[in-house]
């Protein structure tokens, strides 16, 4: 069983040659390693050939969803059985990176799919072209035309908007409405009557330009007071009355308008909490290359503020050291999630002493520190410190050793992922229950042990 499971490690190694993955394709459960597969940062060709042709559709579903695998080969799918279509049309899903587009006659096929299903994934797919949905905006599905207004509004010609905000179609009209409304009074009033019971008419009270009338009455009618209160148009004589409202959501959302004074703040009861988890303040996002906007978000009592200022990559430099050092978890975290100049020593802080599940993605972030690791922390008593050894690049083969035979398995795991571990130690922890995958996944583990592996394994040649 042990060596079973590192099999599954061995489908993640970048230096595992073709061969190996292909015996591994050929398991009687090769879904479960094709959808390992379409998770590699590389996939060979031939590998991926092999997905293609593969009879089981679950392997043929991967390769559509694998961002490495060459676009030409995953559009090859719609050559295969017709059920492939959606697979190809919903394609691949990463997380904060870009993948390739397939090639333009590909989505023309899928565009012009027979079945609705496919043509929706095609155009709600996050990785399919602008010029593509550009190319959309004229088109007689209306789902279409809909789906250019939500995410391609900006890159239409005049001609093309004036259209779509006079289209037959109420929905796509109700779309095109929303592209505009933060510049246009008579839009943001139409859409408060079109999207009454809408759960959208809260977008519209927040980010809408508004009137003076059309306020006064949102108002009076008293409805989704925290959004309307956020809104920058919104008359601040008529915010002053609902600077002690009953609701603390919208008392809070008075005292984070831009415009006030910290005393006009101050003034307010207002409470944030580490667990409350606040929208970044659009008039702070919208002012992100204005310095000085900046510096007063940064240097205010206010978290919220505060907290908006901190995931603008703008942000100016003695603000990022006063940030750093802020009272609040969430501002400090916000900042070492998103400014590329956050000190090294906040990203180590919090992953070591935060409690938030976020903390643990801050190891890959560029200036998460790693000389000097290893004397800082080999013989740290916390486990989590004692696996932050092996980042440090003067860390030696024999540390790495010595920290793969710990008690805790997350430090095996660590030492046992390094390509310094020796070889022989590397192969001796193929068999251990809790790291034979992080070492069958090492990059250092020589092409004939994983076929030696898989010989164990029972893994046909």
């Amino acid at each position: 069983m042990t060596t079973h499971r590192a099999l599954t490690g061995l489908v993640m190694n970048p230096a595992a040659p073709v061969g190996v993955l292909l015996r591994l394709l050929a398991l009687d459960d090769g879904d479960r390693v094709a959808r390992l597969l379409s998770l590699r940062r590389t996939l060979p060709d031939r590998v991926a050939e092999a997905m293609l042709a593969h009879p089981h559709r679950g392997v043929r579903f991967a390769l559509a969803e694998s961002s490495a695998a060459d676009p030409g080969l995953r559009a090859r799918l719609l050559d295969g059985p017709a059920s492939d279509a959606i697979a190809v049309a919903f394609g691949p899903r990463p997380y904060r990176t870009q993948v390739p587009p397939l090639p333009q006659w590909a989505y023309e096929r899928l565009l012009n799919h027979e079945q609705d299903l496919v043509r929706y994934e095609t155009v709600n797919s996050p990785t399919v072209p602008g010029h593509v949905l550009v190319r959309l905006a004229g088109h007689e599905d209306p789902g279409f035309r809909l789906t250019a207004c939500r995410r391609v509004w900006h890159g239409l010609t005049d001609d093309r908007r004036t259209a779509l905000l006079g289209d037959a179609h109420p929905a796509v009209r109700t779309t095109a409405s929303l592209q505009v409304m933060h510049e246009n009074e008579e839009r943001t009033a139409e859409l408060v009557e079109t999207l009454a019971d809408d759960w959208r008419l809260g977008d519209v009270m927040e980010h809408g330009l508004l009137g003076r009338a059309l306020a006064e009455r949102l108002l009076d009618e008293g409805r989704l007071l925290a959004r309307l209160a956020r809104n920058p148009t919104f008359p601040a004589g008529l915010a002053e009355r609902l600077a002690d409202h009953e609701d603390p959501a919208v008392r809070l959302a008075v005292s984070a308008r831009p415009g006030l004074s910290e005393e006009e703040r101050a003034a307010i009861d207002w409470t944030v909490t580490p667990d409350d988890r606040l929208e970044t303040l659009r008039w702070v996002w919208d002012a992100r290359e204005e310095p000085e906007v900046l510096r007063r978000c940064a240097t205010s009592a206010h978290t919220w503020l505060r907290r908006s200022a901190a995931v603008c990559t703008e942000l100016p430099d003695d603000c990022v050291e006063l940030l750093a050092d802020d009272a609040d978890f969430v501002v400090r975290l916000l900042l070492a999630e998103h400014h590329p100049k956050a000190p090294a020593e906040l990203l180590l802080d919090l992953y070591l002493n935060g409690t938030h599940r976020a903390v643990g993605m801050l190891a890959v972030r560029p200036q998460f520190p790693a000389a000097g690791l290893a004397a800082r922390f080999a013989d740290a008593a916390d486990p989590w410190a004692r696996a932050l050894a092996v980042r440090d690049p003067g860390a030696t083969p024999a540390l790495v050793e010595g920290l793969s035979r710990d008690p805790e398995p997350g430090v095996r795991e660590a030492a046992a992922r390094d390509p310094r571990l020796p070889v022989p130690r590397l192969v001796e922890l193929l068999e251990d229950p809790d790291v034979g995958a992080a070492a069958a996944g090492n990059p250092a583990l020589p092409a004939r042990e994983m076929t030696a592996l898989l010989d164990r394994a029972g893994v046909p040649g």
